[in-house]
């Protein structure tokens, strides 16, 4: 039984993000490749800055809230990123959220669905490529680019373009053959 969550990275009242993530979770659940997909809403999880004395690699975690993080990032077996692009750069919740963990994202692949002004979250999205290479998370190349989306968002939904969607799906095409492919590497962490 595969599972796809969605990370929403923008906690920012009023975000563009949460409208964005629901729209791909919905995208997702329609595509069928992943037998469960959920949201991680990092607006609702609310991580405090990282604040674990041991790192993260020992997994020896001493706060409840890093407990609960790495059981729900563990028991994924892929995920897409809801990012908005910051000051050319990811957001800190995002980056937060990231190095709270280490073998919890190891093999598996990652979608990112980014957006942002005439770069469409690009400059954010290369940010995270470098940061999940260092964790075993594998970013895929497909993914969903959206320059200027805030006029889709009407009335707190977004509405995609047929562009949008075709991105959409050949990203989770691309993210279900993958994750098949890196499903023995963790099942061979999971026994060392």
């Amino acid at each position: 039984m595969s599972t796809l969550k969605i990370v929403i990275a923008s906690t920012r009242p009023g975000r563009i993000g949460l409208p964005i993530g629901t729209w791909i979770t919905g995208r997702a659940q329609q595509h069928g490749g992943f037998d469960r997909v959920e949201v991680l809403d990092l607006a609702e999880i609310a991580l405090p800055f990282f604040d674990e004395p041991n790192h993260p690699r020992a997994r020896d975690y001493q706060h409840d809230h890093t407990r609960a993080w790495s059981a729900q990032v563990d028991d994924a077996d892929a995920f897409v990123f809801v990012t908005p692009e910051y000051n050319h750069g990811l957001t800190a919740p995002l980056k937060n959220a990231l190095d709270y963990l280490v073998a919890e994202w190891a093999h598996k692949p990652l979608g990112i669905v980014s957006y942002g002004g005439i770069s469409a979250g690009t400059r954010a999205a290369q940010m995270i490529k470098q940061i999940a290479a260092a964790l075993k998370l594998h970013a895929i190349p497909e993914a969903v680019t959206l320059a200027n989306p805030f006029p889709q968002v009407v009335d707190g939904e977004f509405v995609a373009t047929q562009a949008n969607d075709e991105a959409a799906d050949a990203m989770l095409d691309e993210l279900v053959r993958v994750e098949a492919a890196l499903a023995p590497l963790r099942t061979a962490a999971s026994h060392s």
